[in-house]
C-alpha cells in the first residue's frame, strides 16, 4: 500500500510540467538548477522534454538536454520527444534533438515511421544525415 502523494508536491510538479508545456526556459531551468530532476515525469511517464518538445519550444528542450535530460526517453506508450516533434512539425525541435544525440529509430513509432507516414521526405533525409 502506498501513501497518497503530498498535495503540495503534486501542485509543484503540476507547475513545473505546465513551465515545459509553456516554454517558459528561464523559470524552469531555476527548478532544475534547484534539484528538480531534468528528466522528471508526469503520470503519463511524459519527460520535461517531451512537454517542451511536443508543444514546440526548443529553447527549453536544449536548456533541459544540457542539464543532463534525456534525448530519447520515451514515455508510457513508447512514444519519443523526437516523434512527437515530427508529428507537431516542430523543425526547430527536431534539430535541437538531433544535435542531442536523439535516435531517430527510437519508440514506438518512431520518428523515422512518423515522418514516412505524413509524407515529410525532408526529415527522411534529415535522419539520413545524422
Amino acid at each position: 500500500m502506498s501513501e497518497a502523494p503530498d498535495p503540495e508536491v503534486v501542485e509543484l510538479a503540476t507547475k513545473i510540467f505546465d513551465l515545459a508545456r509553456q516554454g517558459r526556459t528561464e523559470a524552469l531551468v531555476a527548478y532544475v538548477d534547484a534539484g528538480v530532476p531534468a528528466d522528471l515525469t508526469n503520470d503519463r511517464g511524459d519527460s520535461l522534454v517531451m512537454l517542451a518538445a511536443y508543444h514546440g519550444h526548443a529553447e527549453a528542450v536544449r536548456a533541459l538536454l544540457a542539464r543532463g535530460a534525456q534525448a530519447d526517453r520515451v514515455n508510457d506508450r513508447g512514444q519519443t520527444p523526437l516523434a512527437g516533434a515530427v508529428f507537431k512539425g516542430e523543425t526547430d525541435v527536431i534539430e535541437v534533438l538531433l544535435e542531442h544525440g536523439a535516435d531517430p529509430a527510437a519508440g514506438t513509432p518512431s520518428a523515422v515511421d512518423t515522418a514516412r507516414m505524413f509524407a515529410k521526405a525532408d526529415l527522411l533525409e534529415l535522419f539520413g544525415a545524422h
